[in-house]
């Protein structure tokens, strides 16, 4: 018996509709995220053809590069389709391919999301994620100064990043500023996040898994080969066909730097798994695993 047909749109904060299989620009800068990768020709070919499919969700964040997935995806989309939806981040400072560090200090937030503004070439930011919580600034500082922003006009909702369940429900109870959306590491054989899961479905928060393939890992599984295989389709194409069953409010922005994969990529979205496929997906793994 075919599982029921997972819903195709979701809508972010309460007037940020989606589709939910989103398009992640970490691919288009080189290894650990640091200089470019392929050529702009390229990286405006992947992006144009994941508008002309439908994606209306693009993830992009400041320190990719640094700056480089940004100035990418302006020069590709801009001016902006009306339905498009821009998500970025900040509060990670990239200083080589390996470097990197955590400031959540609200004069960083502050710069880093006017700088994503420039590059982005945008008057406001659909959604501005918070990269990382600080754990050195009181969270009522970060949030606070993102609610700045908000009012300020410069992004319209705001998002968390690589949290616990119980960070969130802290941001949720300081109710500075409204969270409408988490990323977390999260796929078909990595669900240590499912209690924030639970909890995003709870308050309706949307979440948008990285690593939704397991960076590459899924694609050689036999269990998920064994059911592609039964539908015509790849492994990578079932688990993300698994994220949209498994709970509405998930949506996985998948990333990758060639056309044909992005096609791949989107198309799982017309992939119907049987209640039996879910039933053999689901035993996977256990949600403390």
């Amino acid at each position: 018996m075919t599982h029921t047909a997972p819903r195709t749109t979701l809508t972010i904060g309460s007037d940020l509709p989606v589709r939910r299989l989103g398009y992640g620009t970490v691919h288009l800068t080189g290894q650990g995220a640091w200089g470019p990768r392929g050529s702009d020709a390229n990286a405006t070919a992947v992006l144009r053809r994941a508008v002309e499919l439908g994606v209306t969700l693009i993830d992009t964040a400041d320190n990719y590069g640094p700056g480089i997935a940004e100035e990418r995806v302006a020069a590709a989309l801009h001016p902006y389709a009306d339905d498009l939806v821009i998500a970025t981040k900040g509060g990670c400072v990239r200083t080589s391919a390996q470097a990197w560090h955590v400031d959540g200090s609200p004069a960083w937030l502050r710069e880093t999301c006017e700088a994503s503004l420039r590059r982005l070439r945008r008057e406001r930011i659909d959604l501005y994620q918070l990269h990382r919580i600080d754990p050195d600034v009181p969270l009522a500082d970060q949030l606070g100064v993102l609610r700045e922003l908000r009012d300020e006009g410069k992004i319209r909702h705001v998002g968390l990043d690589s949290v616990r369940a119980e960070q969130l429900q802290e941001a949720v109870d300081l109710d500075i500023v409204p969270i409408v959306s988490v990323q977390n590491r999260y796929n078909v054989l990595d669900r240590v996040s499912e209690p924030l899961l639970r909890l995003c479905e709870a308050r309706g928060i949307a979440f948008l898994p990285w690593f939704p393939l397991g960076n590459g890992s899924l694609t050689d599984h036999q269990e998920l080969t064994d059911i592609a295989a039964a539908h015509g389709a790849t492994p990578s194409q079932v688990a993300l066909a698994w994220l949209l069953h498994h709970s509405p409010v998930l949506c996985p922005t998948p990333g990758t730097g060639t056309v044909a994969h992005l096609e791949e990529n989107v198309a799982a979205a017309e992939l119907r798994l049987t209640e039996g496929d879910m039933a053999r997906l689901d035993a996977l793994t256990t949600p403390d695993a």
